[in-house]
């Protein structure tokens, strides 16, 4: 088991026996891929002080074996056996009656069954620990993200010139999607969002037939995943000479960002990161317009804890890495977004994404 691996576990294990728990059960695909580097399907994940298992079916057993050193991978017969009777056979040959379980990442239905059917054991909701962990990354995941925003860099740099008045959003995001995965992506780190004109002040809007007009406002927001890490970078651009209004935009978003910039760094709060962003646009005018959040980690999942809204107390620590991206939306007008993915160091503030911010397309 490689040390990353070892050193995670070793940090769970801490906070069950910290809080008296004598195992855990895992449901989450981002948990098991961050503890047991399990990559595929179907599967869930019972551990202990001294036990590591992975459950999993014929499907995904060779998988399992293969990704997961360290791990005893259970093939569970789904004819002959449920998951819940598995799980008590696995419990009882420990000694273990007391577990807890990621009851977010599980249906209510289906954690009725497995109940059920390990009887003797008495559940309890866990925390969610794993993510708590996850917040921090280790060089090993902080090197994937990096990979990440430099394919989406690339790739961004190779696809602007197509940006021109004909093209549909839908035929941009594509030609984008392309180059990403050529670049060695493995997948996206979620569908693509273009939106032109007035279809810029949809914050997720969706790849349309919209064509680009000279006058438009052009939001594009992206990124690739490589080994279940993703990236997430924002720009927007004007399709010509912009008028006042979107200058004043533009202005206003860029000027939030380097604002949160200036601030952000170990021991700030999620709150007083998103409110330094938010007196900025306030101050051109646009409080009424602003997003919800400032920014979110950024991992495993797209979205992660913190979520940097106004109301967010949490600390903010070195080895975090999260988004920066404030924005203004106008329905029926525009809207204009830039984000950017960086590491919160000690002092500051390490930028991932890296291609540049121009307005004006040249």
């Amino acid at each position: 088991m490689k040390q990353e691996y070892q050193t995670r576990l070793h940090s769970l294990r801490a906070l069950m026996q910290s809080n008296g728990c004598e195992a855990l059960m895992i449901f989450s695909p981002a948990n098991l891929r961050y503890l047991a580097a399990y990559s595929g399907e179907a599967a869930s994940a019972l551990i202990t002080q001294d036990q590591l298992h992975l459950i999993t079916d014929y499907r995904f057993i060779t998988q399992a074996e293969q990704e997961c050193a360290g791990w005893h991978c259970y093939c569970r017969d789904r004819e002959a056996e449920t998951l819940g009777q598995v799980v008590q056979k696995l419990l009882l040959q420990s000694g273990v009656r007391q577990a807890a379980f990621e009851a977010a990442e599980v249906s209510v239905q289906n954690w009725a069954q497995i109940a059920q059917d390990s009887a003797g054991i008495q559940w309890t909701a866990a925390p969610l620990w794993t993510e708590q962990l996850r917040r921090r990354k280790d060089a090993s995941e902080l090197a994937l993200i990096q990979r990440c925003a430099a394919i989406a860099d690339q790739a961004l740099a190779e696809t602007l010139p197509l940006l021109r008045p004909g093209i549909s959003e839908a035929e941009f995001a594509l030609e984008l999607d392309f180059r990403m995965r050529r670049l060695g992506a493995e997948a996206l780190s979620f569908e693509t969002i273009t939106g032109f004109g007035e279809r810029s002040a949809l914050p997720h809007s969706i790849p349309s037939e919209r064509r680009l007009r000279e006058g438009d406002l052009i939001v594009l927001d992206f990124g690739a995943s490589v080994g279940g890490y993703r990236s997430d970078m924002t720009r927007t651009y004007i399709a010509g000479e912009p008028d006042a209004r979107q200058q004043a935009m533009y202005n206003a978003v860029t000027q939030a960002q380097q604002a949160a910039l200036a601030v952000i760094k170990d021991g700030i709060s999620a709150r007083e990161a998103d409110m330094t962003a938010r007196a900025v646009l306030a101050e051109h005018g646009f409080a009424q317009q602003a997003g919800s959040s400032l920014g979110h980690g950024v991992g495993l999942c797209l979205h992660e804890q913190p979520i940097m809204t106004p109301k967010c107390e949490e600390i903010l620590r070195s080895g975090y890495v999260v988004t920066i991206e404030p924005g203004v939306y106008i329905p029926g007008f525009g809207g204009v977004r830039l984000e950017d993915d960086v590491l919160i160091t000690e002092h500051g503030y390490q930028l991932l994404t890296h291609s540049p911010q121009p307005f004006r397309l040249t």
